[in-house]
């Protein structure tokens, strides 16, 4: 049994300052606008910000990297992340609809619930809340006030954006990229020409400082950019059908590799400076900048944090309106963007005394989950290649329960044997703490290996009833 798509109604079309309708309906053509060259500031805007910074950060002053070992595990896990970025964007013209619907595919409609709740929690929640706390800090820092009034004021913007939906996000993103891109340009300059890229490595507080600092190093920057995987064709899927599938990946990855690499190497060289002059993250990183730099820096921070913050609880809602539940079909996305907006601020507020520890240990924890679900994912689109699917997306009786079935195994499996972080470790990583963390990586492999054996006949078998 397939069903037909429902679709949008050709009302919304490039409109900016209009709540965008319905929740996570195929984009019929009269709706479709926009060339693949607008994503690089898509990708680019929401990642100049302090988070990335933060990745940067974190590779010299907790994994125990030098300068330049850092810089090489960055480029490797942001360039990892990008590439299955580039993939999974390329497919939003080609069928419409966003990330997490054509996760319909590999998991079936029921067992697709299990990766849109962890992509609800870990987006409208989870990166919600880090990137609030970073912008909160940023306009405490600039105006003096307290952070708890930044948060507001961050959570209340950003929420606004993603509440009138695509159009005003995409529309935020093309406006702040300049201002962004010049503001860090300058200040990445002024860190750059002050930074000492020769100074020994600090004794690492994870890791031992080698081997397994270096894989923590890539592992927190392919979680950083793999991050955004599970929204990519939300920001595609209204463009034009005839647009180039090639163009499309290469300006959504580019987007991504360039901002993140950019500034997280910005950020570990900034700590190659000296001692961090404040408590606050975001003070302490522009501690060493001139006042007119410094107050500009911590504005784009703030900026930033709101271009992030519009995608996250954007697509946040569009991955909760995908697990099935019936909510007023032409406000569905709107009323789901509110409640994040919500949760997120309460999460945001009590994570603002450690934000530091909470960040490491959440940005692995992401690459957990998305390395499974990337192996599932690919490994369905390489056994579905050249077949039509657009019959399965919004049959509720559809079940591929070896999806959800592969997803778990990768994900259990590589957590018990190579999880390293505070609250447990991982037999494997136990007795071999110079791997680090790589249980993304093992889990991406596991899942998709599963799946091509557990579900090639099945997928063979649908390939023919079409």
């Amino acid at each position: 049994m397939t069903t037909a798509e429902p679709t949008t109604d050709g009302s919304y079309r490039n409109k900016i300052v209009a709540v965008e309708p319905g929740g996570n309906e195929f984009i019929a053509e009269a709706d479709r606008h926009g060339k693949p060259s607008q994503l690089f500031w898509t990708w680019t805007s929401p990642n100049l910000e302090f988070a990335t910074i933060f990745v940067g950060v974190l590779a010299v002053s907790v994994y125990g990297m030098s300068f330049w070992q850092a810089v090489t595990g960055i480029v490797i896990g942001t360039g990892l992340g990008a590439l299955a970025h580039y993939f999974l964007s390329a497919r939003g013209p080609l069928h419409g609809v966003p990330q997490m619907v054509l996760g319909r595919l590999p998991f079936g409609f029921k067992g697709n619930g299990l990766p849109s709740v962890l992509m609800s929690v870990t987006a409208g929640v989870g990166w919600f809340a880090t990137n609030s706390v970073s912008g909160a800090y940023a306009l405490a820092a600039l105006f003096g006030i307290g952070p708890l009034v930044g948060l507001i004021v961050i959570v209340l913007v950003q929420t606004g954006f993603a509440f009138f939906g695509h159009n005003l996000v995409q529309a935020f993103e093309r406006w702040s990229f300049p201002v962004l891109a010049v503001i860090f340009a300058v200040a990445s300059v002024a860190i750059l020409t002050k930074s000492n890229f020769g100074a020994p490595a600090l004794e690492p507080f994870v890791g031992d400082g080698s081997m397994g600092g270096f894989l923590l190093t890539v592992g927190t920057a392919f979680g950083y950019a793999a991050g955004w995987t599970p929204y990519a064709a939300d920001y595609t899927r209204y463009l034009p059908s005839t647009v180039s599938t090639a163009r499309t990946g290469f300006f959504a990855s580019a987007g991504l590799f360039l901002s993140c690499v950019v500034l997280e190497t910005v950020g570990a060289a900034s700590v190659t400076i000296g001692p961090a002059l404040s408590e606050n993250p975001t003070e302490a990183f522009v501690g060493e900048l001139a006042s007119p730099i410094a107050k500009a820096t911590l504005l784009a921070i703030a900026i930033g944090a709101i271009a992030a913050n519009s995608i996250n609880v954007y697509s946040g809602a569009m991955a909760f309106v995908t697990i099935g539940v019936k909510l007023p079909a032409h406000i569905a996305r709107a009323l789901v963007t509110v409640f994040f907006g919500v949760a997120g601020f309460l999460v945001a507020w009590w994570a603002l005394p450690d934000a530091a520890a909470s960040y490491e240990a959440f940005l692995l924890i992401i690459a957990y989950w998305i390395g499974p679900w990337l192996g599932v994912v690919f490994a369905d689109q390489y056994l579905r290649r050249g077949q039509a699917i657009a019959g399965f997306l919004y049959d509720r009786s559809y079940a591929n329960w070896g999806g959800l079935a592969s997803f778990a195994i990768g994900l259990v499996v590589s957590v018990l044997l190579f999880s390293n972080q505070e609250k447990f470790t991982g037999f494997i990583a136990r007795g071999a703490p110079q791997l680090g963390d790589i249980t993304f990586f093992v889990g991406f492999l596991i899942a998709g290996g599963v799946y091509l054996v557990a579900c090639k006949s099945k997928i063979s078998a649908e390939r023919l009833a079409v």
